[in-house]
C-alpha cells in the first residue's frame, strides 16, 4: 500500500495536514537534539522526513531509517543526497519488529506516523528498548483525536470523508486514505498509549499535545538499571 502512494505521499501529507506535519516533525528533532542524541535510529521512516528534520537541526551525529517499502526508501534516499545530509545518514529496508542491529546501539529511537501500522506494536516497543543503550529515549510521533468534543466532531468529519476523497483524488489510491482515519481511531492515545510504553518497559514515560490535540508526541526512557 505505501509503495503505491509513495509518489504522493509527500504532497499528501503536507496538503492534509495543511504543512503541520513539518512543524511536528521539526519539534520531534528538537526533542532529540535538546537530550544529546548522537545514535539515532528512525523507524518506518517512509520517505525521510524525520532524518531530514535531524540533519537540519543537527539533532544527531548518526541517524539511520528502516522501512519495509521500497518505494519510500527510495525517495528518503533522493531526499537525503538533496540536502547533502551527512553520510553517516542513511536508510535499510528493514522491519521494525525485528531488526539485525546489536543490543544498546542506538542513544534514541524515534517512529513517526508508524507505530499504529505495525502488525505487533508490544513486539515492536520492545524491539525499540532492545537496540537502545541504557538511558537511551524513544520518542513517538502520532495522531489522535481532540479532546474537545467539537473539534473531535469536526477533526473526525474531515477524517472520514475529505481525507479519502482527497487522497483517491491525488493518490489514485481512496482505500490507502481510508485507512488512515480507520487505524487512528482504532489507536489508543493519550494516556492509554503511556501505559503501552510503561508495559513494555520504558520509565518516565510523557506525552505532549499538538495542534489542539490531533497529534501527540510521547517520550519515555530505557531503564539503566
Amino acid at each position: 500500500m505505501f509503495d503505491s502512494i509513495a509518489p504522493r505521499y509527500d504532497l499528501l501529507n503536507r496538503l492534509l495536514s495543511f504543512r503541520r506535519d513539518i512543524a511536528w516533525r521539526r519539534r520531534l528533532a528538537n526533542s532529540v537534539a535538546r537530550h544529546r542524541c548522537q545514535r539515532v535510529l528512525d523507524l518506518a521512516t517512509g520517505t525521510g522526513d524525520v532524518l531530514l528534520a535531524l540533519a537540519q537541526n543537527n539533532a544527531a551525529h548518526l541517524a539511520v531509517g528502516i522501512d519495509l517499502a521500497p518505494e519510500m526508501l527510495a525517495r528518503a534516499q533522493q531526499k537525503l543526497a538533496k540536502l547533502k545530509a551527512p553520510q553517516t545518514f542513511s536508510t535499510i529496508q528493514a522491519d521494525a519488529q525485528i531488526t539485525s542491529f546489536q543490543n544498546n546501539s542506538f542513544d534514541a529511537a524515534t517512529i513517526a506516523f508508524g507505530i499504529r501500522n505495525v502488525q505487533n506494536v508490544s513486539q515492536t516497543l520492545r524491539e525499540i528498548i532492545r537496540v537502545l543503550k541504557p538511558g537511551g529515549r524513544l520518542f513517538v510521533l502520532e495522531f489522535s483525536l481532540p479532546a474537545n468534543p467539537l473539534l473531535r466532531a469536526i477533526y473526525l468529519a474531515y477524517f472520514r470523508y475529505a481525507v479519502p476523497a482527497i487522497g483517491g483524488w491525488i493518490a489514485r489510491n481512496r482505500a490507502a486514505y481510508a485507512y488512515l482515519n480507520q487505524s487512528v481511531e482504532a489507536f489508543p492515545y493519550g494516556p492509554k498509549f503511556c501505559a503501552l510504553l510503561s508495559a513494555a518497559g520504558l520509565i518516565d514515560v510523557s506525552f505532549e499535545s499538538l495542534t489542539f490535540g490531533v497529534a501527540a508526541i510521547y517520550q519515555g526512557v530505557k531503564s539503566c538499571g
